[in-house]
Order: structure tokens, then C-alpha cells, then sequence
């Protein structure tokens, strides 16, 4: 009888410790894992939205990819970003960059690092952008180049009302001055 019992004792061991050592860890590698999988269930691939304003105008933004904040649901990180804004009556103006940071509630967008934006014959080059479709608004700063046709303009920075096509092109500095250039007298000279 004690043998019986001192056998299924052991086998009891067994059983308990296998069970421990391999069934409960894989079940706790499991939890990890499903930890995980919902912690990066916040990046998105292949993204795309558009959106209408009241007057009829259409703002479209892809990415490769974005990651949703943590923290606001309505904040999406891009990467690899290419916009264009349709707008009624008007012809379409396109965006670039490598990086955004776009509001979905709001559809406000922040560009950034190597912007590019093309419009007709113009194109804007610089490192930010802020763009506000409820104000009607664009400023584009750091290291701006203004080029079309004619010229070449260097500034600070370009505040543009998307609606009038109105711009304000200013520097930083006081005692900075944008600088013009007609690509037919790089020098100056006429």
C-alpha cells in the first residue's frame, strides 16, 4: 500500500510540475503575446481618407503607414504621405512628405520633414506645414523655396488662404529680407 501510494505520489509530482513548468508558462506566453498583438493593433498599412467641406471642396491623404496615438484616437501618425486637395472651382493642389500627423476629427494635418507642394506651375518646397481646412489655411515654414516659371523665392515663411489664394511671405527676423530671383537674371542684373 505504501508502495501504491509513494508511485502516485510521484507520478503526482510529475504531473504538477510538467503542468507548471510547461502547460501554465505557455499559457503565460500566450497572455504576452495577445498583450502585444493588441499594443500594436494601433498601426495601420496602406492608409487613406477623404473628406468634404461644406462648400464641395475634397481633401484625400494617403500614407504607407500610421500609427493611431495612444492617447487622442482622433491623432494618426504617417509616414510616407501624399495628399491632394480638390478644391471646387479650382485646380487641385498636391502634397508630399515624410512624415504627418493628421487630426481625423477635424482633418487638421501637420507635414513635415522635405515638403512639397505643387499647384499649376508653382511648387513650394520647405521642412513644415500646417494645414487647417476648417480656417482656410496653409503656413509652410523652415527653409522655404518658392519657384515657378519666373522666379525663385527664398523666405521663412508662406501663409496661404486656401480659399482667396491670398499669400503672406515673410521672414523671421527683422533684419532678414526675402530674397527673389528671376531665373532669367540669376545674377540680379537685367
Amino acid at each position: 500500500m505504501i508502495k501504491k501510494i509513494a508511485v502516485f505520489s510521484i507520478i503526482l509530482i510529475f504531473c504538477l510540475a510538467y503542468y507548471f513548468n510547461f502547460v501554465h508558462k505557455k499559457k503565460n506566453e500566450e497572455l504576452i503575446l495577445t498583450e502585444e498583438d493588441n499594443y500594436n493593433s494601433n498601426l495601420l498599412k496602406d492608409i487613406k481618407y477623404i473628406a468634404k467641406d461644406d462648400d464641395g471642396n475634397e481633401y484625400i491623404i494617403n500614407a504607407n503607414e500610421g500609427e493611431i496615438d495612444l492617447n487622442n484616437s482622433d491623432i494618426i501618425f504617417l509616414k510616407d504621405v501624399k495628399s491632394q486637395i480638390k478644391l471646387k472651382n479650382s485646380d487641385e493642389v498636391n502634397i508630399t512628405s515624410n512624415f504627418g500627423k493628421y487630426n481625423s476629427s477635424n482633418y487638421d494635418t501637420i507635414f513635415s520633414k522635405n515638403v512639397v507642394i505643387t499647384y499649376l506651375n508653382y511648387k513650394i518646397t520647405g521642412e513644415y506645414l500646417d494645414l487647417s481646412l476648417p480656417k482656410n489655411r496653409m503656413i509652410v515654414s523652415k527653409n522655404i523655396i518658392f519657384t515657378n516659371e519666373e522666379n525663385v523665392l527664398k523666405a521663412d515663411v508662406i501663409e496661404i488662404d486656401i480659399k482667396t489664394k491670398d499669400a503672406k511671405v515673410f521672414m523671421y527676423e527683422e533684419n532678414k529680407k526675402v530674397n527673389i530671383k528671376n531665373k532669367d537674371y540669376p545674377d540680379g542684373n537685367n
